[in-house]
């Protein structure tokens, strides 16, 4: 406990219930941190700051003024900043043929862009250096199917976190990666209430469990700590996944008919 303790920690993306960015900022909280959880859903980081002590303050990370706004109104109420964590991210399963433009412009903005220009700010606001922490995803390394944008755009911003590590470590700023594999959060929680695609993909996991994001959060502790020594990484924290392979179109449609849901279709 108190890892974290007279360390100020941005956390965005902590604004849907129960996500991954409220796990951590939860974590960062418990191991004594000032935290701010930021978002574009301005009630819901009001409740989850309450319920955290944390402080609350919205940004579109799409929009780099409002990344400035939010490192300022930080910096004003809580000094410098230590730890910025970016949890965003948005998936949407298409056909490669399938991906529209807007589709596509959608996601370089989400997951490309913004996480740039959030590193870009974090970077400038970091004057006693700090820990930028990029939460990724196994198919960044791996195969997954019917996701080339997401995969794309999360190894493109993976190869941005390693060119950060490397020009700003002679400022004491680390920048690292987490890669998740599939992991029970708002933006997947459809696919966790149907066991035959859990058990299909548990198969996949050499240690015999879908990771939580308990799990993410307790790694991103450890990359916000004054212990790590260790910058331009990207950290498989996947249970083993990228070992393996995710399951492949024909399986995953397998246990979708297992579980009566036709050819993989799902309402």
């Amino acid at each position: 406990m108190n890892t974290l303790s007279h360390k100020t920690a941005i956390v965005i993306g902590a604004s849907k219930r129960d996500n991954m960015g409220q796990a951590v900022a939860r974590r960062f909280v418990a191991e004594g941190a000032r935290v701010v959880v930021s978002g574009r859903d301005a009630a819901e980081l009001d409740r989850c700051a309450a319920q955290l002590g944390a402080a609350a303050i919205p940004c579109d990370i799409t929009k780099k003024s409002d990344i400035e706004k939010l490192a300022a109104e930080t910096r004003r109420q809580f000094g410098d900043i230590a730890v910025a964590v970016n949890c965003t991210g948005w998936a949407k399963a298409a056909a490669f043929c399938d991906v529209t433009e807007a589709d596509l412009q959608r996601m370089l903005d989400i997951q490309f862009k913004g996480p740039f220009q959030f590193f870009q700010v974090m970077v400038a606001s970091m004057n006693h250096g700090g820990s930028l922490i990029q939460i990724s995803s196994a198919i960044a390394s791996i195969m997954g199917y019917g996701y080339a944008s997401y995969m794309g755009t999360k190894a493109g911003i993976d190869h941005v976190v390693r060119a950060v590590a490397n020009e700003f470590g002679a400022k004491g700023i680390r920048a690292n990666s987490i890669s998740p594999g599939l992991t029970d959060t708002p933006m997947t929680h459809g696919a966790f209430e149907i066991s035959d695609i859990v058990d299909t993909y548990t198969e996949c996991y050499p240690l015999g469990r879908i990771g939580t994001s308990a799990d993410i959060a307790a790694a991103a502790v450890w990359l916000a700590s004054d212990e790590c020594f260790m910058t331009g990484q990207n950290l498989q924290v996947n249970g083993g996944l990228t070992l393996r392979a995710n399951p492949t179109p024909k399986l995953h449609k397998a246990a979708m008919a297992r579980a009566g849901l036709g050819k993989g279709e799902r309402s």
